[in-house]
């Protein structure tokens, strides 16, 4: 079994629960300050959220309701910016929590001497308040968000800017993700990933991570990581 040097998280779904009570009511939110009908319920959300990507889930969703394309984009544009701004309320309100176990695996994997990194399709305007709100500020070595790369998950492109910038041997990295598109994007990268599923992804096809678990206090998961690293956790 390799040794583990680094872990690379995503954020959305994977660190942190922000899908359905974050983001959802923040783009519900934008609707109704535009003054539009459009409304995502739970279910509606969970089909849009395979989009990876505020403003392109804002301009398929537009495009799906008649509007030409020009159209649906300029106006997910104006929206995303605004949800943006929604979001980090809420983040500051302490609305978008981290998923159990997450906060106790990122103090073990550091206490370790373990690099931790994330690489997410968010941008860096909601991203960076809510790592600093949920775990305190400087915890992530390297964080690269949607702002930074212009190819979102499943692309490899964020994976690959965390290798680019801290120089990881892949052979000694992993990557924690909850999506079908996220593990794609690990995997494309050349990394070994772990899912650690959660309700809008449980039916996602995630067969291409070394070990699919329900949640990052999954035991198994924790097994897995507490076996590779240089001092067993405790």
């Amino acid at each position: 079994m390799n040794r583990l040097d680094a872990v690379i998280f995503d954020v959305d779904g994977t660190l942190v629960d922000s899908e359905r009570d974050g983001h959802r009511v923040a783009f519900n939110e934008a609707f109704e300050e535009a003054g539009l009908s459009d409304y995502w319920d739970v279910d509606t959300y969970g089909r849009l959220v395979k989009i990876t990507g505020g403003a392109r889930r804002l301009a398929h969703w537009f495009e799906e309701r008649g509007r030409n394309p020009d159209e649906a984009r300029e106006l997910a544009g104006r929206l995303h910016t605004r949800k943006t701004q929604i979001m980090r309320r809420l983040i500051a309100d302490g609305r978008v929590q981290p998923r159990p176990g997450a906060r106790e695996l990122i103090d073990e994997l550091d206490a370790a001497g373990v690099q931790i990194h994330v690489a997410t399709t968010g941008t860096r305007a909601w991203v960076g308040p809510l790592l600093d709100h949920a775990f305190g500020p400087d915890r992530f070595r390297t964080v690269i968000t949607g702002t930074e790369v212009a190819d979102l998950k499943p692309s490899p492109a964020a994976y690959l800017e965390v290798l680019r910038r801290t120089g990881c041997d892949r052979e000694r990295t992993v990557a924690i993700e909850d999506s079908a598109n996220g593990v794609h994007a690990a995997v494309a990268a050349g990394l070994r990933c772990l899912a650690a599923r959660n309700p809008y992804t449980r039916d996602d096809d995630l067969s291409g991570a070394v070990l699919i678990a329900d949640g990052l206090d999954d035991p198994p998961l924790l097994e897995w990581v507490r076996s590779r690293v240089p001092t067993r956790l405790v």
